[in-house]
């Protein structure tokens, strides 16, 4: 809601700025979808040109993070520490066949469906259960070391699939200029075969001509660029609650007590989200 916000006052001190300093207002409206189709039509096949259907599906669920922020909030890092660590110490304590029922099916385990904002994440699951799994199958002790790797491998694979709708609007954002000089382009070249009209309606056509130039810097940096940054840190913040399931299985096989465990999962959070010290150990009997 704040982007919504944000933008909201970008438009209104812009225009109304250039309204309260005596500018046409009118020149600016007229031109401005002439010039938006064009802008905004070359942004958009360019876009197709560089990308694919998945890309662009990607994009539009990135423009809707944006509007909603993080999916994670603070109770759902602790809730991440709970769940992995009560998953952990039944392998620990009970056995792999123990934890197995719960891993398999998550939908169907009474463990997962105390914590049902994470049945909504596949790559939570995958990543929670397939790490657990790995351990249920593998013979023998297993390096943490080891572990870490793997883990690791599949959280920057999964965070660099995700930052691609960013790279995307980035790409988009340092070509909107270029795209709007194209459009000023035009509107001259268009006013250079009109050149024997009055100079009053020749200014007229400069005016709408330097308009594809002022909106193809305005989109730039006032909105798309913005958009990419905002995108970025929505996936680098919400990345964060798969550290959690890293460091609760790695400090577990490395034979650490309960607490030393939940402990070293916490302070892996940003200082935005991590639950307090007290906020987490108060809660320690959910991971038991």
């Amino acid at each position: 809601m704040i982007s919504v916000i944000g933008l909201v006052v970008l438009i209104v001190m812009v225009f109304g700025g250039f309204a309260l300093t005596g500018g046409s207002i009118g020149v600016v409206l007229h031109a401005l979808p002439h010039e938006m189709l064009i802008i905004g039509g070359a942004a958009a096949g360019a876009t197709l040109v560089g990308t694919d259907l998945r890309g662009i599906k990607a994009m539009g669920s990135g423009l809707a993070a944006i509007v909603k922020g993080p999916r994670y909030k603070k109770a759902d890092y602790a809730a991440a520490i709970f769940l992995t660590a009560r998953l952990m110490k039944m392998f620990r304590n009970d056995g792999p066949v123990a934890v197995e029922t719960h891993i398999e099916d998550p939908r169907s385990s009474t463990i997962f469906a105390e914590y049902p904002q994470f049945l909504a994440d596949p790559f939570f699951l995958h990543l929670l259960t397939d790490s657990i799994r790995l351990l249920v199958v593998s013979t023998g002790n297993l390096s943490p070391q080891a572990v870490d790797d793997v883990i690791e491998t599949a959280i920057d694979s999964h965070h660099t699939a995700a930052l691609k709708p960013v790279e995307s609007l980035q790409t988009m954002s340092d070509a909107l200029p270029a795209l709007g000089i194209v459009a000023a382009v035009l509107g001259v070249i268009k006013t250079m075969a009109s050149i024997d009209k009055p100079p009053a309606i020749l200014g007229g056509m400069i005016g709408s001509a330097l308009v594809g130039t002022f909106l193809g810097v305005l989109l730039s940096y006032g909105i798309v660029g913005p958009c990419s940054a905002r995108l970025k840190a929505v996936l680098d913040s919400d990345s964060e609650i798969y550290l959690v399931i890293r460091r609760v299985i790695v400090a577990s096989l490395k034979g650490q007590p309960q607490p030393l465990v939940i402990e070293a999962a916490r302070t892996a959070i940003g200082p935005h989200n991590q639950p307090s010290f007290s906020e987490i150990f108060d809660g320690l009997r959910t991971a038991r």
